[in-house]
């Protein structure tokens, strides 16, 4: 059974993908929606993001960890480098859990 929903999902993410790449010429988008279309991609990215760092297990993930992707999120607002705006991010909420803030 396994073995089937996972070639079921492999021959339906192919199919989708594929898809994509015929029916590219074949679809007429209106110019709003080709406009739209790359902020969609940017919203949902966003909701996702927002979603892992302030929810766990269906419900708020308390302070410390928002707290840490605020402070990874200024350090990348500011330019630091990818890997000091991850480290900045993990030592905060582990500092601040150390502290015993939830």
């Amino acid at each position: 059974m396994l073995i089937a929903v996972i070639v079921g999902l492999a021959v339906g993410t192919y199919g989708f993908r594929v898809a994509g790449v015929v029916l590219r010429d074949r679809l007429e988008m209106p110019e709003s929606v080709r406009r739209i279309l790359p902020l969609a991609a940017a919203a949902l990215l966003g909701a996702l993001a927002a979603t892992a760092a302030l929810t766990e297990g269906g419900a708020l993930a308390g302070v410390a960890r928002p707290a840490g992707v605020l402070a990874g999120v200024f350090l990348a607002w500011r330019g630091a480098p990818f890997v000091l705006v991850v480290v900045a991010a993990a030592v905060t909420t582990a500092l601040l859990r150390l502290l015993g803030v939830p």
